[in-house]
């Protein structure tokens, strides 16, 4: 028996949990982050680009330089898996979160259109750029860091409490730009106020360097270089060569995972404004509903612990589809039921904390990291990139365009988890 495999069904001891809370505590400031932008897309359009600019075209620009943050993840992870696969989970654990400080904060100090013109943008896609890079190597290596330090019947636990971690990253962004709109006029955000959460956010990435600092290496990543396993050849071509149906599930999850949550939790507060309802109501709504989508990935990481991934996917995306519905259907045209019928959807959104489960087993360790980041980020930044630019453009044929695009990305998770009731994909973790 192996090491790695020897206290496979062993209690969480303190250590565990320091890593957990150490893992997700750090991933929800780098997230925050990342996500931040997206709460003030409608104020950074008006101030990056030109005031005649008709409306529909500043916010499918201003999305499209949101959306460049997701084209570019795959370059970013597959250099940082490279290396972590290589050299250690923990290195570029922390140097992702260096990227994505400095370029937050350089954000939150550019000039503006009526500053320098053109350069404007320009230098707001380039900084949304590396904070792509950065978060394509943060993302899949925390899934693969917490995952190799908790024995494998745990491995959705851990998944589950890092995904709230990086949940808790968008409720705290959700409860910022909530406060920002709470305390400043729309001119004061306009003029100046739109900055503070983007230096917030690189300060608080600094803190997440220094929590990175406090953990130690994977365990299972020293016993392959303990035992001369590493791989000798680039980690990726053996990922592409020999896991080719690891590769194709895993990006089939991960668009269900990006696609509901640029749409459900980052994309429908801009969308609900422009459909009418007040910005402060929208923003508390999503505040209430990304915490309960912490609580459900949690939960969701327990369940997919008891059941397996497939029962867990087909039973879960129905229940999804029939919230969104519910919710879609009703929040514009009966706002009292906005907040709830939000709640309820954001906790059932928790279905995607078994997406790194299915992924991180798909793998074997030596090949770990990049396959899940070569998978995920190239998934990611297909769906991720394209939602936040096609859904505005669909609703103007039809207002629930945005519905039926979470309709099918339930019907995707539903058929992968049918799927995997009869297939041997999913490896032990170790």
């Amino acid at each position: 028996m192996r090491k790695g495999e020897a206290g496979s069904r062993r209690p969480l001891g303190a250590g565990d949990y320091k890593t957990l809370v150490l893992a997700a505590l750090g991933g929800a400031l780098e997230f925050y982050d990342f996500i931040v932008f997206v709460f003030f897309a409608n104020v950074l359009g008006g101030l990056f680009f030109p005031a005649e600019m008709p409306d529909a075209l500043r916010q499918f620009q201003t999305f499209g330089i949101f959306a460049a943050g997701y084209l570019v993840r795959p370059l970013g992870g597959i250099v940082m898996a490279h290396f972590g696969d290589l050299f250690g989970r923990k290195r570029m654990f922390t140097f992702s979160i260096i990227l994505m400080a400095a370029s937050t904060l350089g954000m939150g100090l550019l000039p503006t259109y009526a500053q320098i013109s053109i350069w404007s943008p320009v230098c707001l896609l380039l900084l949304r750029i590396v904070q792509g890079a950065a978060i394509g190597g943060e993302v899949p290596g925390a899934w693969v860091f917490v995952s190799e330090h908790l024995p494998p019947n745990r491995v959705g636990y851990a998944c589950g409490t890092l995904t709230a971690g990086l949940t808790t990253g968008i409720l705290l962004g959700s409860l910022v730009a909530t406060g920002v709109n709470h305390v400043y006029t729309p001119a004061e955000i306009a003029n100046w106020a739109w900055r503070l959460p983007f230096l917030l956010g690189g300060a608080l990435g600094m803190l997440s360097v220094y929590l990175r600092l406090l953990l130690s290496e994977t365990p299972i990543f020293l016993e392959l270089q303990e035992r001369k396993a590493l791989v000798t050849e680039l980690p990726l071509k053996a990922v592409i060569r020999d896991h080719r149906s690891a590769v194709i599930v895993s990006m089939l999850l991960t668009w269900m995972l990006s696609g509901i949550i640029v749409l459900v939790v980052l994309m429908t507060p801009a969308l609900l404004q422009h459909q009418g309802l007040p910005a402060e109501a929208v923003l508390r709504a999503n505040s209430v509903a990304t915490f309960f989508l912490l609580i459900g990935c949690i939960v969701g990481g327990l369940v997919i612990d008891r059941i397996g991934p497939g029962r867990f996917f087909a039973f879960g995306c129905p229940l999804l589809a029939i919230s969104a519905s519910v919710f879609y259907a009703n929040a514009v045209t009966d706002p009292p039921l906005l907040l709830p019928l939000y709640a309820i959807t954001g906790f059932l959104v928790g279905i995607v904390s078994g997406v790194p489960v299915v992924m991180v087993r798909a793998f074997p360790a030596a090949v770990r990291f990049s396959g899940v980041s070569f998978s995920y980020n190239l998934a990611y930044a297909i769906s991720g990139g394209l939602t936040p630019v096609i859904v505005p453009p669909l609703m103007q044929f039809h207002p629930m365009a945005h519905l039926y695009y979470v309709l099918l990305l339930c019907l995707l998770g539903f058929g992968v988890g049918v799927w995997l009731l009869n297939a041997r994909l999913v490896r032990n973790s170790s």
